[in-house]
C-alpha cells in the first residue's frame, strides 16, 4: 500500500519540469511515480511505520543519555581553598591548573597568583585534598602543609622559584 500525493508544495524534494520527476536523493524514503501524464510522490506504509520506529528509538536514546549524563552530574563535589604560596606569576597559574586537570575527579581549578590561593572543585569519591596537595607539590609549589618535590622545583623556570632562590624576577 502507498499514500500519494501530488505538487510541490506539499514535497520541496521534487521538482516538477514539463511532465518529468527530479528525485532529490536527499528524500530517500519517498516513491515517485507517474500516474496519468503527472508526478506523484508517495510514502509507503511500512517506511512510515519503519520512520516512527526509528524516531521512537532516538527518543528512547536521548532519555537514556540524559539519564545518564544527569546522575552522574549529580555525584558529591567538594570545592576546597589551598594556600599556595610559592605561585607567583601567570606562568605558576597555568603550570597547576594544567596539572590539576590530569589529576583523576578534579573537575575545576582557579590559581590566583596575586592573593597566593588555589581553589579546586573535586568528586569526593574519585580524589581527596591531600592528592590535589601532592599534585601540586609534584608540580613544584608549595601546597598548605605539602612542601614542594624538590626535583619538580628545579625545572621550574627562575621566574617562579622563590625569591631567596633568585627568582621572583621578570613575571609572565
Amino acid at each position: 500500500m502507498t499514500e500519494f500525493f501530488t505538487g510541490g508544495a506539499l514535497c520541496p524534494a521534487f521538482y516538477f519540469a514539463r511532465k518529468q520527476c527530479l528525485f532529490h536523493p536527499d528524500f530517500w524514503p519517498f516513491a515517485v511515480r507517474k500516474i496519468n501524464g503527472n508526478c506523484v510522490a508517495g510514502l509507503s506504509k511500512f517506511e512510515k511505520t519503519s520512520g516512527m520506529k526509528k524516531l521512537l528509538l532516538l527518543v528512547i536514546a536521548i532519555a537514556g543519555i540524559t539519564t545518564i549524563t544527569s546522575a552522574q552530574a549529580k555525584k558529591a563535589t567538594q570545592t576546597v581553598t589551598i594556600k599556595t604560596p610559592t605561585v607567583q606569576c601567570e606562568s605558576c597559574k597555568k603550570r597547576i591548573e594544567e596539572s590539576l586537570k590530569h589529576e583523576d575527579g578534579v573537575l575545576k581549578s582557579d590559581v590566583n597568583y596575586k592573593t597566593h590561593v588555589t581553589k579546586v572543585t573535586f568528586v569526593i569519591d574519585r580524589t581527596n585534598v591531600e592528592n590535589i596537595k601532592t599534585a601540586i607539590a609534584n608540580t613544584g609549589y608549595d601546597a598548605d602543609d605539602v612542601k614542594a618535590d624538590e626535583e619538580a622545583y628545579k625545572k621550574l623556570p627562575t621566574c617562579c622559584k622563590k625569591t631567596e632562590d633568585g627568582g621572583g624576577g621578570e613575571k609572565h
